[in-house]
């Protein structure tokens, strides 16, 4: 039903990245992102050739960052919710729970949305096919899915599940919420009271990381919410503790991952502050002797999950 306009937006993402990369090749040069200026012209395209496209005041990258995406994620599920109700007389409690922890979440990273400047996406990335496609097509058409499955398969789902459900979405939306404003609050002015005492570490490139708090609990407690509510949002799909956690059905070959469990660890090593180094090590600048004795998020919620599968399995024998 979906996919006509997955494959427009993907088009238009396209089109768009291309008329930006020919836009940068006249940019001048303190205009360029760090990784976007290779020579390459299809890396170039890809990774994004400039830091900040802008016409006058209007910058493209800040707008689509999170407007297009997250907006459209919440009209598509919103739109799967009022099909469910037309062919089923009334949308199921599976539905409702995915549609309201989703929009909590884009509730969420609008109201806070001067926090995203300081992310890496503005800060370090080019705007080029990957952030265009990711933003215009990939959350929208992707995050969507557990809505999207719901309205081909409708599951089950008794007020006691749907209580524990909501429980697991509300503890990682505490954690994630926790987790980055203690993060975006000594990113703004680390002499802000409330971050003031917090332990940090410094790093090559001069600035400090995070290692009390929320982030000396575990290398990126921020990921550590945002996987317990993915979670939230698939269970209502019909699968518990995350077994199976991405499963086909049927013709329609919907996935119920939906919101994936990015393991962001690999990619930014453990960079939650200064947002530069990609590769962690004993030479990356990121105070490596300190950030690999904290567990890292996929670990921990892995260990969780474990647990919890192996006492289920201990009751039910």
């Amino acid at each position: 039903m979906l996919l006509p306009l997955a494959f427009v937006a993907t088009l238009t993402a396209f089109i768009f990245s291309l008329l930006l990369y020919l836009k940068a090749l006249l940019a001048p040069t303190s205009t360029l992102a760090p990784g976007g200026n290779s020579g390459n012209p299809i890396y170039d395209f890809f990774l994004g050739r400039e830091l900040n496209p802008r016409i006058r005041s209007f910058d493209f990258k800040y707008f689509c960052e999170l407007r297009p995406g997250l907006i459209g994620w919440v009209l598509i599920n919103l739109a799967l919710l009022m099909k469910e109700a037309e062919l089923r007389g009334s949308p199921s409690l599976a539905m409702w729970l995915v549609n309201g922890f989703q929009l909590l979440y884009v509730g969420d990273a609008l109201w806070q949305e001067e926090a995203v400047l300081t992310t890496m996406d503005i800060t370090h990335d080019g705007f080029g096919f990957m952030l265009a496609f990711g933003d215009l097509a990939w959350v929208p058409f992707t995050y969507s899915l557990q809505a999207q499955f719901l309205l081909y398969h409708p599951q089950p789902l008794g007020l006691p599940m749907a209580s524990v459900i909501c429980l697991i979405n509300a503890f990682g939306f505490y954690i994630f919420r926790g987790a980055n404003s203690q993060k975006n609050t000594f990113r703004k002015n680390p002499s802000d009271p409330r971050v003031a005492d917090l332990e940090t570490i410094p790093t090559a490139t001069g600035r400090q990381l995070l290692v009390s708090g929320w982030w000396g609990m575990v290398r990126h407690p921020n990921y550590l919410g945002d996987l317990i509510m993915a979670l939230a949002w698939s269970l209502p799909c019909g699968e518990w503790l995350g077994w199976g956690h991405i499963r086909v059905r049927g013709r329609d070959g919907v996935v119920t991952a939906g919101y994936p469990v990015w393991v962001w660890n690999g990619e930014r090593g453990c960079t939650p502050v200064e947002g530069v180094v990609r590769e962690p090590g004993p030479d990356s600048g990121c105070g490596w002797g300190r950030c690999r004795r904290q567990p890292s998020a996929a670990s921990t919620l892995s260990w969780s999950l474990a647990s919890l599968r192996l006492s289920a399995d201990a009751v039910s024998h």
